[in-house]
């Protein structure tokens, strides 16, 4: 690409008849070598999370968290800027949390300027990326393995385990390392979910939270269209148990094959990309405005990068019953775990951290009507912001070319506005 543009100014300036300044050709190559833009698809499909917040010049540390219950969880940090605000000392602390069938890999793979991970720590923020149990960067427990045949003991959970377990521990570990008393909270899509699990059944926690910042809330699911979710949303107890039976406790994790795929099919000028957009459009709507066809590879690199089959059924029982409460093991169960015979809501009004939701009106997955609801669910939410363009779709807050004019700009201003309260 960088040849190529060099060519080109070169090839503009004959026509001109006149000389490209050396100066110029100069800063050029050294703009496009300084690590603001992807200078090889193909090797950042391929990296992992460390490997590449490195090859673009940013600090990287990886923490690692035993929850109550065995599993052992990788946490990504970056502790501060590289162009900015890179000097050492103590700042605030933003802990983010990544979506369905996702990874921290969500927040870096669009690159410096554009990926929410690089912005904040250039922002002067010191940030802490979660990954769930069970995607490529938590597949360990200190007893199950997640691959045993015909036993789907490591994948016995939803994403209630993930709120009221995980990310519980892993805001811990950042405040413990940190030493600070209090953090911003950053979840897209399921990583908002799991928010509002641990707020409610863990209150205690929002001492702990100077804002939460909900891109895409997902909780109330009934007015979804997302086509998988709804077929699954009927069957979605007897689809867990199946599962179960004939031990089959993952979905889709990450395979080389993926990483693969997008390199051969879904790169510019392939055959098949159209395909390559299509399954993502059909997956989180439709939006060109906002696709960026060339990082294809690079998210299908990283993504998917695993689930359980459970944290899909627990979706589906939210959808079928209009209801944002705890997984319903059956009555038997139920009784065990909860108390009583049906899985409990849960409780929003405890919800007491300072609430932002951002949403758009063409995202399948959190509707406008939905996020309606949870907002008039929650104690205290600061308010309702609708993302100026008609077409944003879901995985635009993760994706989208322009996400941070249109998005985080906005999340950045109103983290400033409660650091300043905070002081």
């Amino acid at each position: 690409m960088l040849r190529c543009l060099v060519v080109l100014v070169c090839t503009v300036s004959a026509l001109a008849g006149q000389s490209p300044n050396d100066a110029f050709v100069e800063d050029l190559v050294e703009f496009y070598n300084d690590g603001r833009f992807s200078d090889n698809i193909q090797e950042d499909a391929s990296l992992d999370v460390p490997e590449l917040v490195r090859k673009y010049g940013y600090p990287l540390e990886e923490h690692t968290v035993e929850t109550s219950d065995g599993y052992i969880l990788t946490m990504h940090r970056i502790p501060h800027g590289r162009e900015a605000n890179n000097d050492a000392g103590q700042r605030p602390v933003v802990f983010l949390m990544h979506g369905l069938l996702s990874s921290s890999a969500d927040f870096v793979l669009m690159g410096p300027g554009s990926g929410l991970g690089y912005i904040l720590a250039d922002e002067g923020y010191d940030v802490w990326m979660g990954n769930a149990r069970g995607n490529y960067y938590s597949r360990k427990h200190l007893k199950l393995r997640p691959d045993a045949l015909l036993n789907t003991d490591f994948w016995n959970f939803s994403w209630d385990e993930i709120g009221n377990i995980d990310v519980a521990a892993m805001i811990d570990r950042a405040l413990e390392t940190t030493g600070r008393s209090r953090l911003h909270y950053i979840g897209f899509s399921q990583g908002t979910t799991t928010f509002f699990v641990l707020a409610s059944l863990k209150p205690e926690y929002n001492d702990k939270i100077i804002s939460m910042h909900a891109l895409a809330p997902v909780a109330f699911m009934a007015n979804n269209r997302n086509l998988l979710l709804n077929a699954l949303a009927p069957f979605s107890r007897s689809l867990s148990r199946l599962a179960n039976l004939i031990g089959i406790g993952e979905f889709m994790p990450n395979r080389l094959i993926y990483t693969w795929a997008g390199e051969a099919f879904c790169k510019d000028e392939a055959l098949f990309q159209p395909i390559c957009s299509s399954i993502l459009f059909l997956i989180a709507g439709w939006n060109e405005n906002q696709h960026n066809t060339t990082m294809m590879p690079v998210v299908f690199g990283h993504t998917p990068a695993g689930a359980s089959v459970r944290q899909f059924a627990h979706y589906g029982q939210g959808i079928s019953g209009n209801k944002f409460r705890r997984f319903d093991h059956g009555m038997t169960k139920n009784l065990l775990t909860y108390g009583r015979i049906s899985a409990p809501d849960y409780d929003l009004r405890k919800i007491t951290t300072p609430v932002f939701l951002h949403y758009s009106s063409s995202d399948p997955l959190a509707h406008v009507n939905d996020v309606d609801k949870l907002w008039s669910e929650l104690k205290n939410p600061v308010g309702k912001f609708k993302v100026q363009e008609n077409t944003f779709s879901h995985l635009d807050f993760m994706y989208g070319i322009d996400a941070r004019a249109l998005v985080y700009n906005r999340v950045i201003s109103f983290l400033h506005v409660m650091d300043a309260l905070e002081v």
